[in-house]
């Protein structure tokens, strides 16, 4: 089922994901559209295939069959720690994404370094940072550059509770007017800021217009 939108900002049509040697499909025939102000939640149980449509959503892996048409500008995906060079350090890093998107370095660094809270770490090689402290300069680096469109992994889920407070205010209170895909197993963070749903069980996916009601099944499942 594809949710109506006039002038989608993303159209996924008749996508599916099946790993070298698997004798399945990870998920098969997914077709959905995002509006530019949209808030999707992807929803389902490990092993179903969320990071996986998330990081094909970001161009970090390739659909076996269909295709994404974006329309409005997409972040990488938040979380996921592949983009990073691991021998340089968190500084070299930040100057090569802002040659890359042909962004002001110094303007970068310091919003990077003010919401990151990596201080000193940021001389470090990438590869020395422990999970919490990549996570940290991916959504740094994510809110420093500006999308129209935001790919989420759990990364909301990383630091303490302040900090998690701290991203959730930048990315969906301070960027209200933008969309965004967000994976999460977090129930009530999805019902708070997410308006769709999108439900990933044994290969099918599902599309809700209701968020409520997609929480509902996903529990449902998680418990079965």
């Amino acid at each position: 089922m594809t949710m109506p939108d006039a002038c989608p900002g993303l159209s996924v049509n008749n996508l599916s994901r099946t790993f070298l040697g698997a004798s399945k499909p990870l998920f098969s025939n997914l077709s959905f559209s995002l509006n530019r102000d949209g808030r999707l939640a992807v929803l389902g149980r490990n092993g179903q295939g969320k990071s996986s449509l998330i990081r094909m959503l970001g161009g970090v892996d390739r659909p076996s069959v269909g295709r994404i048409d974006w329309k409005m500008s997409p972040s990488w995906p938040i979380g996921f720690n592949g983009g990073f060079q691991g021998s340089l350090s968190g500084l070299d890093n930040i100057r090569f994404l802002s040659r890359l998107y042909e962004r002001d370095y110094h303007e970068m660094r310091e919003r990077v370094d003010d919401f990151a809270e990596l201080g000193s770490a940021l001389l470090r090689p990438v590869k020395h940072y422990s999970s919490g402290m990549r996570a940290r300069l991916a959504f740094g680096l994510s809110l420093a550059i500006e999308f129209d469109c935001y790919l989420i992994d759990e990364l909301v889920a990383v630091g303490d509770a302040r900090f998690q407070r701290k991203c959730q205010e930048e990315l969906f209170e301070h960027r209200a007017n933008r969309a965004f895909l967000m994976a999460s197993h977090d129930v009530h963070l999805v019902a708070s800021y997410c308006d769709t749903a999108l439900v990933i069980e044994s290969g099918r996916a599902k599309m809700f217009s209701d968020v409520n009601e997609a929480v509902d099944v996903y529990t449902w499942l998680r418990a079965a």
